[in-house]
């Protein structure tokens, strides 16, 4: 990941976590309990929610505990922390040892699920993937399948699709079918962000994922969620809903450039132990990132040092 991309993307958090960190750690201030106490404010003001706080308690021990002295001391306390939680938070894509490598995106309405497809999608041709094929699951919304074939046709990506209020069911089918018959190495599937109740979208989902079992012994290979970030700590609720009925194996954390929020990644991280595979950081097709939990600290608590790095 280049670092710069990421950097600019987390601006809002960065902008919203730094005001706050200049106030505290300006004018050569001791550290104390009213510092720690304004510390845990900044730190939920940029939605770190329970994380910030459990971080300054356990910045308070050490302090009590005289192994921090110093307010100097308090940004690589908070670095370590950070990342400590983001332990094992990265994840590479899944391939298929034979076959297409079906990757299922499943994601509300609004969560910018559609647009992250066709990242997705480009970020696989970067990668060296010649052959990919779209299915426009998402039948249920207007204009999602023509948005998807558009994303499809400036890509040069073949597209499976049906009229609006098919069953997505039988795109997935058929798109499962043509994956097989052109051997393509790749085919994303969109599916439904709404149905007149969670239930029946639920219900939905399970069928798709059933179909696709049974196309393709050992699909999905990926079953990614698409969560906008803006919600911040609501994203959770969506996280654990859906990784119920669909398996759901890593999160696309979407409109990450769009918040101050970026610090819901923690939260999301304690309640959903899934790795997040990949974070959008801007509106170009070329804004989505692998996430690097390294890279991500680094950003929004601005620690420039890193600003060189790669990975």
């Amino acid at each position: 990941m280049v670092f710069g991309k990421l950097f600019a993307g987390l601006k809002k958090t960065r902008e919203k976590l730094a005001a706050g960190l200049a106030r505290l750690f300006g004018g050569g201030r001791k550290l104390d309990e009213a510092f720690l106490d304004e510390l845990e404010e900044v730190l939920y003001g940029a939605d770190l929610g329970l994380t910030g706080s459990k971080i300054v308690e356990e910045l308070k021990l050490a302090w009590r505990k005289r192994e921090i002295a110093e307010t100097s001391e308090v940004p690589a306390f908070l670095r370590t922390r950070l990342l400590a939680r983001l332990a094992g938070c990265e994840g590479r894509l899944a391939r298929a040892a034979h076959g297409p490598t079906v990757i299922l995106v499943v994601g509300v309405n609004g969560s910018g699920k559609t647009t992250s497809i066709a990242k997705l999608a480009r970020r696989l041709q970067k990668d060296g993937a010649q052959k990919l094929l779209l299915g426009a699951g998402d039948t249920f919304r207007a204009a999602a399948v023509e948005q998807l074939s558009l994303w499809a046709e400036r890509l040069g990506i073949g597209i499976v699709k049906q009229a609006t209020g098919a069953d997505p069911a039988a795109v997935a089918f058929d798109a499962c079918s043509a994956a097989k018959a052109r051997g393509v190495e790749y085919l994303i599937l969109d599916t439904a962000g709404r149905l007149h109740t969670q239930k029946n979208l639920m219900d939905e989902l399970g069928k798709v994922v059933r179909v696709v079992q049974k196309q393709l012994p050992g699909a999905p290979h990926e079953v990614l969620q698409v969560l906008d970030a803006t919600t911040g700590q609501n994203a959770i609720r969506q996280a654990k809903e859906f990784g119920t009925v669909a398996g759901v194996t890593g999160l696309v954390l979407a409109k990450m450039d769009g918040t101050a929020k970026g610090g819901a990644v923690f939260g999301i991280r304690e309640e959903v132990p899934l790795p997040v595979k990949f974070i959008g950081v801007g509106e170009g097709i070329e804004d989505l990132e692998p996430f690097s939990a390294e890279g991500f600290v680094d950003a929004i608590l601005n620690f420039e040092r890193g600003s060189s790095r790669s990975s």
